[in-house]
């Protein structure tokens, strides 16, 4: 059986709100603290996710949680936003029901983040295949574009979103993705011309200018210095951990996978930039001849570019910032703008191209990502907007106004529709339903939008009337209209109870929401509802030769003009708002409430305050209020009896018939209240939490109890289990040591049996030993006897022959004796004088052992470079010690010699042959010594770069480098590619590798270098030789040794051509076409720096300064 965890089981705190006892505000604020200090930030409230900001990663979006998430009730697991979107994307899979996603909450906390975590989730768990990849992938990378767009940093948030998005995500039957429909609210296109202090304009004005290349910031005209642009604010221009080049680096890779074009791409880039360069315009006045003033643009640079930029004639242009033309009828009017006119004109036409882009990248991404197929499709919204805003210091303008009216709506649906799906699901279970008591904020939302007197009717109708409309004249009937209205107040109204209130401004009037009384500031709202760009710059607009700005200003076509005043911004947003309501009508909402825990953007920080001011507009303590008003728990029948049915003996531990009937019994069997509980078609309902918590502590002690007894069975199991094995051990011990001791005493006896054995025959060998003893030594006896008398008769015998031979010996040694006395006294004298002799050719025969031997033992290294020899004994040996140290240095050279390949020994022979040129003679020898001749430095053979360059040269590369080819005009060096072979020499460009010279080698007749340090050599080529055209070559170069000792060793290998010559000298002679020109090398001074300076003194002089060593 699969082991199934709670959202009740290991809590911390309580994981749903609709369970907390007692309820208040405060133990609502505690519970939510709690789980935030344990990194638990999700909570529900029913089937409503509440999300708390943690301002840090969590490992809690892996793909093991989406695994665990998946197909999952959603209050089997502890709280999770994937809990919800499971729970939607399956409602719309299995039972065909259209679902939307609402989140919301204030900036800051967290709105976008989750709604990319909503859609990464659907997209891991529908179907996978190359279309339906293909469809999630650019449904995905369509938020890095209008993020970057669309979001900018504000002082709660470094990544806020600036409008109001909601995508439909479209499934077929099967659940897999098809396409999708984007939808935009009031994109904040007031920050585009001014930012509030501590903020910045959207992120595509510092991702292009960071990320961009530097040819695209040319193509632009633009520079990525941020304050050379007025619309950039400078205080924040950069934003801690978030790097804007690599953001513009993923905006570009996004649009790729979306589907935007490469000129679609550059078009968008152009009107960013022309947006920039727009707000660097500044005029100045200019008086007329009739009294008026009229604006001039001071510098007309920027607006040169614009018009570059966008393709508008610029004297076009400038003249719709200085005139303004109005139509009546069949009349028109020209009047000139003043500079106040001229920078509304400006910021009003910088605000219009960017909001319209905006709108225009929206619908580019909806043709993208559409569905293609025209069958009946399932959707998912998921609607992104932002939440309630009150300045504290009451700079509630416009668009918090139509702002917080937004939320007003949401406020009304969501009480509506959770109202509504409580009472469908009691229906459903057939459940009384009793009616519940709640705050109806329908009357607000009259206030604002009814047709006649609401707020936003009466300010389009003072923005329509003629005459002077200000904001005091708007302010003035709004308390006319609505000063007996309970929500609204005013200091001026006719209600005199605010005539007092000083927290109430003369300029301003309170709204009491939903959420509690804001107040706006009147200045500006009718300006902002009218949003007005003058005809003048529509039409300048729409004579651009740019693709995009004709399909954005479409109103400017003169064949297609048109009187009537344009929608007021107010109008417009009522009726997308009213859009969007009867959109969410229609579907199965899912609520997704967003908090920020602390206005630092730090983690680990938690402000009560303002989580419970979050909490109050929310509506989150009325949310759990509706939700208790009926039944604060239920839960299916089968998970019930599940999880409780160890509290009953009927039900524990396997029940047999229909769960309803389990649950029946276990509830009849623990005497729970009749009024605490009721039993649906497929649910049990919980009225009270504390019902709950009864039965949650009803199982914990009986799960105590089971552990306890669990425990208990299985210490008897594990000591019966030990006993036997003890017993098993015992009889396997015994047995094995009977076997033993049997074994044991079988082989004593058979010890014993042997040992007896062996005695007996030992003894029987002994008797017959003794008795062949006795009988041989009778034998021997009689042969001994024998023996020993003829011994003595031999005896006898030989001792006569002895005795004679003595006596004949005797006269021998007498007679030797003599003679030997006799030749001592006749060579005496010959042996004194040969006896030195002898002796000094013994001496010095040991003397050479000995030498020989120790020179054996102190031999030295058999490095050819080991100067180390042992010392010499004796000086007569001098000679002989020289010469053996120089046969063995001979020899030892031989066997190093031996150890060389081919190609080694050509690298040393090059060596040498550099040593007899340049040794002595060239400064910049010493140090190429250490450095090998490799030849080829530049790998023409493997570099793709020079394959054709290969191709063209037919013999075999001696050498390839890069030298520099010295120009006569100037003394600059060129780079080039230098190529040697066995018959010529070529020189090519390094970039292209395009043959410049070749010279055969017969046609060179010698190479002249100084004696310096330097680089410098000429090859001088022979005159009236077909390369001697365009003269001689002077060339620099780091590897000059190299390069003329290979030339040398060509020439003197060759026999069709005579041995290159090498001048070497300081002062040379090289002929330029027709004219020779002199290069003389001089040592440096310390104001030429380290470096090799070659200048041009005059048309027969080149002057080369060499460093001093």
């Amino acid at each position: 059986m699969e082991v199934k965890t709670s959202l009740l089981d290991n809590m911390i705190g309580v994981g749903d709100m609709v369970l907390i006892e007692p309820l208040s505000e405060d133990t609502f604020i505690e519970n939510l603290r709690k789980r935030f200090e344990h990194n638990e930030i999700y909570t529900y409230i029913g089937s409503v996710v509440i999300s708390m900001n943690p301002y840090k990663s969590l490992p809690i979006y892996t793909a093991e949680k989406v695994e665990e998430y998946r197909n999952r009730n959603f209050y089997e697991l502890s709280p999770h936003i994937y809990a919800l979107a499971d729970e939607a994307y399956r409602s719309l899979r299995d039972q065909d029901k259209d679902q939307c996603i609402l989140i919301t909450g204030e900036s800051g906390a967290g709105k976008t983040e989750a709604s990319k975590f909503v859609m990464s989730y659907v997209a891991a768990v529908c179907g996978k295949g190359q279309e339906v990849n293909k469809v999630k992938e650019q449904l995905l990378q369509s938020n890095p574009v209008l993020e970057a767009f669309g979001n900018a940093k504000t002082v709660r948030n470094d990544n806020s979103s600036r409008f109001g998005k909601y995508m439909d995500i479209e499934f077929d039957f099967k659940g897999d993705p098809l396409g999708g429909v984007i939808s935009n609210y009031l994109l904040e296109k007031s920050r585009v011309v001014k930012q509030p202090r501590g903020e910045r304009n959207f992120h595509i004005f510092y991702q292009l200018l960071s990320g961009a290349s530097d040819d695209t910031l040319k193509k632009l005209k633009l520079d990525r210095d941020f304050s050379k642009y007025n619309y950039l604010s400078l205080d924040s221009a950069t934003v801690n951990g978030l790097d804007d080049a690599a953001c513009f680096r993923t905006v570009r890779n996004a649009m790729q996978i979306v589907g935007f074009m490469e000129d679609e791409v550059q078009s968008v880039l152009e009107l960013v930039a022309a947006v920039l360069k727009l707000g660097n315009l500044e005029f100045k006045p200019e008086s007329r001849c009739n009294g008026f003033d009229e604006s001039r643009i001071k510098d007309k640079n920027d607006l040169k570019e614009m018009c570059e930029l966008l393709g508008i004639e610029q004297s076009v242009l400038e003249r719709a910032f200085s005139f303004r033309t109005v139509e009546a009828k069949m009349e028109k009017v020209s009047t000139t703008l003043n500079v106040a006119q001229a920078y509304y004109a400006r910021d009003a036409l910088a605000k219009n191209l960017y909001s319209r882009l905006f709108s225009w990248l929206v619908n580019r991404i909806n043709e993208s990502i559409k569905a293609q197929t025209k069958s009946r499709k399932k959707v998912m919204g998921v609607l992104d907007i932002y939440g309630f805003e009150i300045f504290e210091n009451g700079d509630n303008s416009f668009e918090q106004f139509i702002i917080n009216y937004c939320n007003e709506k949401l406020q009304q649906i969501f009480i509506e529709l959770t109202l509504r799906e409580e009472q469908e699901e009691y229906i459903r279970e057939g459940i009384e339903w009793t009616n519940i008591e709640y705050f109806n904020n329908a009357i607000i939302c009259d206030l604002i939008e009814n047709n006649k007197n609401g707020i936003l009717a009466m300010l389009d109708e003072e923005c329509l009337r003629p005459g002077t409309v200000t904001d005091e004249t708007f302010l003035d009937k709004l308390n006319t209209v609505c000063a007996e209205h309970q929500h609204f107040e005013s200091r001026q109204s006719k209600n005199s109870k605010f005539l007092t209130d000083h927290s109430l401004p003369h300029n301003c009037f309170r709204i009491q929401h939903y959420a509690g009384k804001v107040l706006y500031r009147v200045e500006g709202f009718v300006d902002k509802n009218n949003d007005l760009l003058y005809r003048d710059l529509s039409q300048a607009m729409y004579k651009a030769n740019h693709s995009l700005i004709k399909i954005l200003f479409p109103e400017g076509n003169p064949a297609k003009v048109n009187l009537k005043r344009p929608l007021t911004a107010g109008f417009q947003f009522r009726a997308s708002v009213g859009t969007l309501m009867k959109n969410l009508l229609t579907k199965n909402p899912n609520y997704i409430r967003c908090i920020k825990p602390n206005d630092k953007k730090a983690a680990h920080i938690f402000t009560d305050s303002l989580v419970c001011h979050q909490v109050r507009y929310l509506g989150l303590m009325e949310n759990v209020r509706v939700r208790r008003a009926g039944y604060a728990f239920r839960q299916a029948y089968e998970p019930c009896l599940e999880r409780y049915k160890m509290l009953c003996k009927q039900t524990w531990p396997h029940w047999k018939g229909p769960a309803r009937e389990g649950v029946e019994v276990l509830l009849k069997n623990l005497q729970v209240a009749a009024e605490e509980f009721a039993y649906g078609r497929s649910k049990i309902f919980i009225r009270n939490p504390r019902t709950l918590f009864f039965l949650e502590e009803k199982r914990r002690q009986c799960l105590e109890d089971l552990a306890t007894l669990i425990q208990k069975i299985y210490r008897g199991w594990k000591c019966r289990t030990h006993f036997l094995l003890l017993k098993k051990s015992q009889v396997v011990v015994a047995a094995w040591y009977r076997r033993f001791a049997q074994q044991k005493k079988y082989q004593n006896i058979r010890s014993s049996a042997l040992v007896v054995q062996s005695y007996i025959r030992g003894w029987k060998a002994r008797k017959l030993l003794r008795e062949l003893k006795h009988k041989k030594r009778c034998e021997e006896a009689v042969t001994t006897i024998s023996a020993y008398w003829h011994g003595t008769q031999a005896r006898r015998e030989l001792k006569l022959l002895k005795e004679e031979a003595r006596r004949k010996h005797a006269v021998a040694v007498i007679w030797a004796y003599w003679l030997g006395l006799k030749v001592r006294r006749e060579y005496r004298k010959f042996f004194r004088a040969n006896a030195g002799k002898k002796i000094y050719d013994f001496t010095i025969q040991r003397i050479m052992q000995k030498y020989f031997m120790g020179l054996k033992k102190t031999m030295p290294s058999m490095s050819p470079v080991d100067k180390s020899w042992p010392a010499r004994p004796y000086g007569f040996l001098d000679g002989m010690h020289q010469e053996l140290r120089r046969i063995f240095h001979l020899w030892r050279c031989k066997k190093y010699r031996s150890q060389f390949t081919e190609e080694k020994k050509a690298t040393y022979e090059e060596k040498l042959a550099a040593s007899e040129l340049f040794k002595d003679k060239k400064a910049l020898y010493p140090s190429s010594v250490g450095q090998p001749f490799k030849g080829d430095y530049v790998e023409i053979t493997k570099n793709p770069k020079y394959q054709k360059l290969n191709s063209l040269v037919e013999d075999k590369v001696l050498l390839a480098d890069v030298v520099s080819k010295i120009n006569r005009a100037n003394g600059k060096g060129a780079p080039r590619i230098f190529l040697l072979t066995k018959k010529s020499l070529v020189l090519a460009d390094q970039k292209t590798g395009q043959v410049k010279a070749s010279v055969p080698l017969l046609d060179l007749s010698s190479v002249s270098v100084s004696t310096q340090s330097d680089g410098f050599f000429a090859l001088k080529l022979k005159e009236g030789s077909t390369s001697a055209a365009k003269g001689d070559f002077l060339l620099s170069s780091d590897r000059l040794i190299e390069i003329i000792t290979k030339l040398h060793r060509i020439g003197a290998a060759s026999a069709e051509r005579n041995q290159i010559n090498i001048d070497i000298s300081d002062e040379f002679l090289v002929q330029f076409k027709q004219d020779k020109v002199c290069v003389k090398f001089i040592p440096g001074t310390p104001k030429n720096g380290n470096g090799v300076a070659c200048k041009r003194k005059n048309n027969r002089l080149l002057e080369v300064s060499v460093p001093s060593p």
